[in-house]
């Protein structure tokens, strides 16, 4: 018996997407930075949000890390309603208007139900990540889930190559599906106040329509935000939080279609 395949809704498929070449990421994190030079202000409190996010995972993470889900899932909360804002200040920018950081605070406000969803979706993600990392531990180690510093010990030992492999190789599966339903759904409901199943299929239409580029992308990303959390316990993520926030607007702008017939908002 043949199975038909679960149909694309309509919105979705209606939504044209741009070639993106392999320069492309480049080219937003240039467009990010412009924007962060010209709203210092505005990228100096996010930024600052961002720093004080992971100074507090990683204070909990040496000190309690049995508690460091539940944080991590707080942050995952969160970290939408501060990226929104960037995005924001970036579209403002693009129109030829002024930012202002009470706009980007409240610039959620009217897409409630999508977000809500949308960051349901990463919880549930985050949810089954840990849980899945803590039958890789069971299945490798007899002797329970280790502290922090075992955590540590044990990701780094390369002697356990076997379970550091098995232990990547889930962990990059799960973040894969994260960036590909998220790379674009939420600047895209800012700007389209579209629902959350488009938003993620046309972001998931992105990312296999040009995995190479988004790969590099995420790639970038995470060089930038592991070399920020390298320098003066996380102090970099001042500047590498907004500079991505904005550059996503960018990747976001180059990789799907504006509809024309839509009114610039205000």
């Amino acid at each position: 018996m043949e199975i038909s395949p679960v149909p694309v809704p309509a919105a979705a498929s209606e939504v044209e997407l741009r070639p993106l070449r392999w320069g492309d990421p480049f080219r937003w994190l240039a467009l990010g930075w412009r924007d962060l030079r010209a709203v210092p202000g505005i990228a100096l409190f996010y930024g600052s949000c961002f720093w004080a996010m992971a100074l507090l995972i990683g204070w909990l993470f040496r000190s309690r890390p049995e508690y460091v889900m539940s944080l991590a899932s707080g942050c995952l909360l969160l970290g939408p309603f501060l990226a929104m804002g960037l995005y924001d200040a970036s579209r403002r920018l693009e129109a030829g208007q002024r930012p202002a950081l009470g706009s980007s605070i409240t610039a959620w406000d009217t897409h409630i139900p999508s977000m809500a969803m949308l960051v349901l979706v990463l919880v549930v993600l985050e949810l089954l990540w840990g849980r899945a990392s803590m039958v890789v531990f069971a299945v490798f180690f007899n002797t329970g889930m280790p502290t922090s510093a075992g955590v540590v010990q044990a990701v780094f030992n390369f002697e356990n190559w076997e379970f550091l492999a098995v232990y990547l190789l889930v962990g990059g599966a799960f973040a894969a599906i994260a960036f590909a339903s998220m790379v674009v759904a939420l600047p895209m409901i800012l700007d389209r106040d579209t629902d959350a199943l488009t938003a993620c299929i046309t972001s998931v239409r992105v990312a296999a329509g040009h995995p190479g580029v988004l790969l590099l992308w995420g790639l970038l990303i995470t060089l930038l935000v592991g070399s920020s959390l390298w320098w003066t316990w996380g102090a970099g993520l001042v500047l590498v939080g907004p500079l991505l926030g904005c550059a996503s607007w960018h990747a976001y702008r180059h990789a799907v279609a504006p509809v024309l017939s839509a009114p610039t908002q205000g």
